[in-house]
């Protein structure tokens, strides 16, 4: 089964999601950099060396690890239409036994902001995280005012479930995050978010 996850490659309407590879350092580095003034208020501060072959080239062999591993899918997501590499989506910290629980977390490209990919690729990777991985529970994390990424998240299904206080350090400073949820057999009413 391990293997098998090597070669994971999920295919959404608009698009297929794959592992990152070796030849896709200049489509990801430009598009990175085009959307770096779009991007980096949601990230973490980027190393003076994020946008470097060599950075790109750490970032597949993780990916490679981690897919054998079995503690992450890291997937490019990519235009059927006309291969354009539009962003990336992760589930990470895959943890099993009683938990049978994943995180995601993702980004898209400024120029595909906004037209329904990443909801796409959120509904993709949960349904192959339900059916193919046995997981139970995939929980996702957001600033509580980045609205387009809570939006998407509530859009795809996921629960609001409260605020972890200075959950991650985001452009520099240790914010608080707002929590979602998506469950497998999801018994819950619809909860408002505060």
């Amino acid at each position: 089964m391990r293997l098998a996850r090597r070669k994971v490659r999920l295919a959404t309407e608009r698009m297929i999601l794959r592992p990152p590879a070796h030849a896709d350092f200049r489509a990801w580095a430009a598009l990175r950099r085009d959307s770096m003034d779009f991007l980096q208020p949601w990230e973490p501060v980027w190393a003076s060396d994020h946008l470097s072959r060599k950075a790109f080239t750490n970032r597949v062999y993780w990916a490679q690890k981690a897919l054998i591993g079995g503690t992450a899918v890291p997937l490019f997501l990519v235009r059927r239409s006309d291969e354009s590499l539009l962003g990336a989506i992760t589930m990470d910290n895959i943890r099993r036994g009683p938990a049978q629980a994943a995180t995601i977390g993702y980004w898209i490209g400024k120029p595909f902001a906004r037209e329904g990919y990443m909801l796409e690729a959120i509904q993709g990777i949960v349904h192959y995280g339900f059916s193919v991985l046995d997981l139970s529970r995939i929980e996702a994390a957001c600033l509580p005012d980045n609205a387009p990424s809570r939006g998407v998240l509530e859009k795809a299904g996921f629960k609001y479930e409260g605020v972890a206080q200075s959950y991650l350090q985001i452009n520099g400073r240790w914010r608080n995050h707002v929590l979602y949820a998506s469950l497998r057999a999801d018994r819950r009413g619809r909860a408002e978010a505060g």
